[in-house]
């Protein structure tokens, strides 16, 4: 009897931009798809393949519990067959507030704890109370957060000017806020006078509260009327509302803006753990669980293999594999305490991937997007035996990539295009690696970087000396000005410590582009986050003599039926959710009335129709000129101005971030990895983008692993030699030819793909 072809069946597929293609997916192989940035790749494995296959795992578990769990609409296809039930590792960021640590994060730190209050000695009591979190175990003087966080009244308060004049620099304690509104008009203090001219009493009053014991307060005015607030002055506010909770929380605040205005030291109490020190004294070996927690993950291994206590055994033999997973990634040098927050791209993508791997289930799908972002070539060998052990446990791997190391271990390759958006969303190649060759226009297999021959001569440069952030061991270099530079090497050899922290420092001037999400949204649209959008509704009501909010679909323009969102969601009770698209508006979001005013001969919602190639067309406005353009440069032209931002893929969102950088004028440009989620042929662009940038007279320097952008660098700086303790020393200085002739694992890798 034939034995059956096991593989996952995808018919007539249209979400996004998807032109309703077939697809047969091989089981237990690895699979890769390729192919422009968004040309189609996530629209099939993330919103449809993955999507389908979470809905169809919630309807095994009964109605009840079903109502209790995240709710999947049925993804825009005709036929889905054969799914496994997927893990996902996506692209975005690690999330976690600024407690979130290497430990917490990956389900390791609840197992120490557990160690400590079974087998440690003084023995303290329940595992809860090892927690910086719990009443009983954090530190008294810090809150648990192991740093002492003060409100700094110079950088708070400009003593030169007046409560009107934003004396109080903090925003939400400035006249643009209630609270700064209240300060004004309470009248408890004189709103125009310069703090510094303040009697004593009413200084010491609005900096520091009343005298303790005493309680002062101000009618603070609302719509009612009148109503009696406390006072309790700037610092003491300060504290309560931004120090003493979790900053990450609050919506209109960042930690930064915070931090901008405080002094931040280490706990003397705890000396940094978060602990009680009644907790530090209870120890395991010699050691007690902050200095567990500081361990390399590789010495953690070796105590948690000493330990022969019956329990402690058990409970150590559950959190082993967990830290061992970590260390088969190259992270050994990583410790549990590690601030997830802290860690590089590459370091927070194997963490994630190892999160994901502790399982012993097979015939599963795992989805990985871009798994070697971040990763140094050195290290993509330890993710292509990562992907090979899962397909011989019986798994199907599925991998968005672009990286060509990756796509040549593929027993499967699908190839989406020909082009992005409209002109992407069709197969353009499926079968094995041979067969790309010769079929593909877009992906060329014999690709090889560029080595610049004629590198910019450097005239000046920035000097950092002494630089000791992290791992740095008394760094010195020399950077550089007016040319295009690369700073590379292994993850966690001290790129982002040099770059992102000492030189922003240094040079605050730095437009520095990390590699944090833009926070997508349906509501948001490529001309409000460029901030044009503003500027087209001032044309229009201009043109019409119509109020600006009519053109917006957030305001009084909105559709009245779908509130502006174009879609309906009907209640279905306890069925799958469904979307319909809104019958008043057609899905336009606009109403009747906004829709019958026009500026040269089109609607609001046919101008957000216009491609940003076609935009300048209907606009010579020189601010949306100069927005429209950036778009372009970095290859977003074929995008229209009212696409949503949440429907862009991981490297168009990757490029509308660095266009909106591009518009501010600046002479330093830093930029973490922008080569993530591009293909080899939008790499080209991007490239012409820091050329361009470096001739009009600024400094663009990228911490990057793509060889293409090092190779073209007109001068490198290699960072290492391995991460962590092992790393923090340059390693090499030098133009790309120079750096074929070094010693050094980026060289190595050069002189491999150059064939030099």
């Amino acid at each position: 009897m034939k034995k059956t072809k096991d593989e996952i069946i995808l018919r007539g597929l249209r979400e996004n931009n998807l032109k309703n293609i077939d697809l047969n997916i091989p089981k237990e192989k690895i699979n890769v798809f390729t192919g422009l940035s968004g040309s189609g790749k996530s629209s099939v494995v993330f919103d449809t393949l993955a999507t389908e296959s979470r809905r169809q795992m919630t309807m095994n578990y009964p109605l009840y519990v079903r109502n209790q769990m995240p709710r999947y609409e049925r993804p825009h296809a005709d036929l889905m067959q054969h799914l496994s039930p997927v893990v996902v590792v996506e692209q975005k960021p690690v999330g976690g507030n600024s407690r979130s640590t290497v430990g917490t994060y990956m389900d390791i730190h609840p197992l120490i704890r557990l160690l400590f209050s079974r087998i440690g000695s003084p023995s303290i009591g329940s595992a809860t109370d090892f927690s910086s979190q719990s009443s009983f175990g954090k530190c008294p003087e810090c809150n648990g957060y192991g740093e002492v966080i003060a409100p700094d009244k110079d950088k708070l308060i400009d003593f030169d000017k007046s409560l009107r004049e934003y004396a109080v620099r903090f925003k939400p304690l400035s006249p643009s806020g209630w609270q700064g509104n209240w300060m004004m008009t309470g009248g408890l203090f004189d709103p125009d006078k310069p703090i510094k001219d303040y009697p004593k009493e009413q200084y010491d009053l609005l900096v520091y509260g009343p005298p303790e014991g005493e309680r002062v307060f101000a009618p603070f005015h609302t719509k009612d009327g009148p109503h009696d607030h406390e006072w309790d002055g700037l610092l003491p506010r300060f504290t309560r509302l931004y120090i003493n909770r979790d900053v990450s929380k609050l919506k209109q605040t960042s930690q930064e803006d915070v931090l901008a205005m405080s002094t931040h030291t280490l706990c003397p109490t705890c000396h940094g753990s978060g602990l009680n020190p009644k907790v530090l004294k209870c120890k395991i070996n010699g050691f007690n669980i902050a200095e567990y927690d500081q361990l390399e993950l590789t010495e953690l291994l070796t105590e948690l293999t000493k330990i022969t206590d019956p329990i402690g055994k058990s409970i150590a033999q559950q959190a082993i594999p967990n830290v061992q997973q970590l260390v088969d990634l190259g992270l050994g040098y990583l410790s549990l305490s590690r601030k997830m927050g802290t860690l590089s791209g590459g370091e927070a993508q194997r963490v994630k991937i190892a999160r994901h791997l502790g399982s012993s289930l097979n015939n599963i799908t795992y989805i990985f997007d871009e798994p070697s972002a971040g990763l140094h070539p050195e290290e993509i060998s330890m993710l292509l035996q990562m992907l090979e052990s899962l397909k011989e446990n019986h798994n199907t791997v599925v991998v968005i990539e672009h990286n060509l190391a990756v796509i040549k271990v593929a027993d499967e390759i699908i190839e989406m295009g020909p082009g992005a958006g409209v002109q992407g969303g069709e197969v353009i190649y499926q079968g094995e690696l041979s067969g790309l060759k010769n079929s593909s226009s877009i992906t060329d297999l014999t690709h090889k970087p560029a080595v610049n021959k004629n590198p910019r001569a450097a005239e000046s440069y920035f000097s950092m000396k002494n630089v000791t952030n992290n791992n740095l061991k008394n760094v010195r270099v020399e950077i550089p000005k007016n040319v295009l530079v690369s700073v590379c090497g292994v993850s966690g050899s001290g790129k982002s410590s040099l770059m992102f922290e000492a030189f922003s420092e240094k040079y605050p001037e730095t437009i520095a582009v990390g590699q944090g999400s833009i926070g997508t949204s349906s509501r948001s649209t490529l001309a409000t986050y460029m901030g044009i959008m503003d500027d087209i509704r001032k044309i229009f009501a201009k043109a019409t003599g119509q109020p600006a909010g009519l053109f917006s679909f957030n305001s009084l323009g909105a559709c009245p039926v779908c509130d502006g969102k174009g879609v309906t969601t009907p209640d279905v009770a306890f069925a799958d959710p469904v979307t319909v698209t809104c019958e008043a508006c057609d899905g336009t979001r606009y109403s009747d009335e906004a829709l019958s005013y026009k500026y040269e001969g089109k609607n609001i919602v046919e101008i957000l129709e216009l491609t940003i190639e076609e935009t300048n067309n209907y606009f010579d406005m020189p601010k949306i000129v100069r927005k429209v353009n950036t778009l372009k440069d970095v290859g977003l032209e074929y995008l229209t101005l009212g696409q949503t931002t949440s429907s862009l893929s991981g490297g168009e969102v990757q490029r509308l971030k660095l266009a909106s950088y591009l518009k501010k004028e600046g002479q330093i440009y830093l930029l973490d990895e922008p080569s993530l989620g591009l293909h080899t042929k939008d790499n080209d662009k991007l490239l012409d983008v820091f050329e361009n940038l470096v001739d009009k007279g600024n400094s663009v320097i990228i911490v990057e692993h793509n060889l293409d952008f090092i190779a073209a660098s007109d001068w490198v700086i290699e960072m290492g030699p391995e991460g962590g303790r092992k790393g923090g020393n340059v390693l090499f200085e030098g133009t790309p030819e120079d750096m074929l002739h070094a010693d050094t694992v980026t060289a190595k890798w050069l002189k491999r793909e150059t064939g030099a």
